[in-house]
């Protein structure tokens, strides 16, 4: 059973930590549904100034066995607090820990982090099942996933 979820003497790792992690079953394998994760309060470091960097973390995925338990998700993503990386290498890192752990049918990372020197970063990571419709939505995905520009007002 879950080692966290509903455990009130949870320390927080201040420290990258994949470990954390925990799944659950998932109860529709014969449907094709979105579970989405928006978690606007992400940090981690500049591995150069050792600067905070902040951003929101979207996370989208489809599962297959299992999925991930969204206590253990906000603590793993807390562990990044004092882990040093640049933010594409956060993005990639989160995902792949992800199919590590849940091997979901499909997946997508997405980061929008703050402007620090007048630039903000939005890099963008995704996987499909290889030889599968998902390997074609993963490409599908991911050259359009931003063909448009946006106005960035809102940082």
């Amino acid at each position: 059973m879950f080692s966290i979820l509903g455990n009130q003497d949870i320390k927080y790792s201040f420290e990258y930590n994949r470990d954390i992690l925990e799944t659950f079953e998932n109860k529709h394998r014969d449907n094709d549904y979105f579970v989405k994760f928006n978690c606007p309060e992400f940090t981690s470091l500049c591995p150069i100034t050792s600067q905070p960097d902040f951003a929101t973390i979207y996370i989208n995925y489809i599962p297959d066995l299992k999925m991930v338990e969204s206590k253990s998700l906000k603590l793993y993503l807390f562990s990044f607090r004092n882990h040093g990386d640049f933010h594409e290498n956060c993005i990639n890192v989160i995902m792949k820990d992800l199919i590590e752990l849940m091997d979901p049918r499909y997946i997508e990372v997405s980061g929008k982090f703050l402007p620090r020197g007048g630039i903000s970063i939005d890099p963008f990571v995704n996987y499909g099942r290889k030889g599968t419709k998902y390997e074609e939505m993963a490409n599908y995905r991911l050259l359009n996933h931003d063909l448009s520009f946006e106005r960035v007002d809102n940082r």
